[in-house]
């Protein structure tokens, strides 16, 4: 009997592509028999673009903050979840967003310890839990305050006060370091920095998905061909930084669970290449995909902003769903909020790129990388296969 890995977040952007590469083989047919994907929203497995696979089963709707309590949610789980007892691997990547820095920590460490609480209680045959932070953990988010001077290691402190109680990653990790104390299950901490790929479900975290949309229609305006400027600044055009797909942040969290020799207790940056890019480096690829010559932004300017452009041509992008049969919902709402792209591609605009050599020798023979092509394109792959764009 192989492993059963249950994935909380599986409608995710990280969780959907851990689930996508269990059920496709990673690391071999065999490591793993069975597969859980838990999503908050409803989701099928046909909906989700995965492969069809007898390992996989998909649970929707459970809801690990339930007024029903901790006994509510175990009853509920062993009810829904088949084979809930022979789990051996949690992948935790579910998350709430509050911006009451309290409320957040709050929310995420209950999320994180009624799920683990849940698995322990339901299995004795857990080994491993993968949490998810990211750099934020570093300050980027404090934009030019970030008190640590690129590349960034995992080795460096955490923010000093008064950031660090505001930051719900060191909370949950702090929470997973104690759970674990004298249990036989082990645990690590994977640090992606801005994740490239596909969702099912609507994700304002998604840039592809933004960027996706924002370029289909820009070439169906303007025309294949067409130059399309950079939507961000001077700056942001030249800072370096590397991405993250989401199929080699999956793969390396898999890896980790499955050598606890080399990852337990351990946090390690997770992104494509050792090598970072930058926003010229990047932008002509991207807007190539869709027939595109992707420029810089005008000096001292910016190129059109993406949520913008699409909200004055709502019509087109309507008429575009209808010619090619799209997925209706994909813009113009709340979940495609373009203020994530503006942070990202405009408010970043200095240096946040990564040293690699902790993840690359902890992954040894087995470590992957890969390019712009690779992580992008993929995704726009993946989402003109859904129907999401034409």
């Amino acid at each position: 009997m192989g492993n059963h890995a249950l994935i909380f977040g599986a409608s995710g952007i990280t969780g959907w592509a851990i689930t996508n590469a269990l059920i496709s083989g990673y690391p071999d047919d065999t490591t793993f028999s069975q597969v859980t994907a838990l999503t908050n929203r409803p989701l099928t497995a046909e909906a989700a673009q995965w492969p069809n696979s007898d390992k996989l089963q998909v649970v929707s709707g459970l809801d690990l903050l339930t007024s029903k309590g901790q006994a509510g949610l175990e009853a509920e789980m062993k009810e829904k979840v088949k084979g809930i007892e022979t789990v051996t691997h949690v992948y935790f990547f579910a998350y709430i967003m509050d911006l009451d820095p309290n409320k957040e920590i709050s929310i995420n460490v209950q999320l994180l310890d009624r799920a683990v609480t849940a698995v322990e209680h339901l299995s004795s045959n857990l080994k491993f839990v993968v949490l998810p932070t990211g750099t934020k953990a570093y300050g980027v988010h404090l934009l030019h305050d970030m008190p640590f001077t690129p590349p960034l290691a995992e080795s460096m402190s955490r923010l000093p006060e008064p950031h660090a109680s505001q930051i719900f990653y060191y909370a949950q990790v702090d929470h997973l370091a104690k759970a674990s104390q004298g249990k036989s299950w082990k645990y690590c901490e994977v640090m992606p920095d801005m994740i490239v790929g596909f969702v099912p479900n609507n994700n304002i975290y998604c840039l592809a998905q933004t960027l996706a949309t924002y370029l289909s229609l820009y070439a169906a305006v303007e025309g294949k061909g067409a130059e399309c400027a950079f939507p961000g600044n001077d700056k942001s055009w030249l800072i370096k930084s590397n991405d993250s797909s989401q199929d080699l942040v999956a793969k390396f969290s898999i890896y980790a669970s499955l050598h606890p020799e080399v990852s337990h207790g351990e946090r390690f940056n997770t992104a494509d290449n050792a090598v970072p890019n930058s926003w010229s480096g990047k932008w002509p690829i991207i807007c190539e995909y869709f027939g595109l010559k992707g420029t810089p932004n005008p000096p001292g300017g910016s190129g059109p902003q993406p949520g913008k452009y699409i909200e004055d041509h709502l019509e087109q992008w309507k008429e575009l769903e209808k010619k090619h049969g799209l997925q209706t919902g994909r813009v113009g709402n709340e979940r495609s909020f373009g203020g994530f792209q503006y942070f990202i591609m405009s408010m970043f605009d200095f240096d946040r790129d990564l040293e690699m050599s902790k993840v690359h020798k902890a992954w040894g023979d087995a470590k992957e990388e890969t390019d712009v092509k690779g992580a992008w394109w993929k995704a726009f792959d993946r989402f003109r296969k859904a129907k999401i764009i034409p």
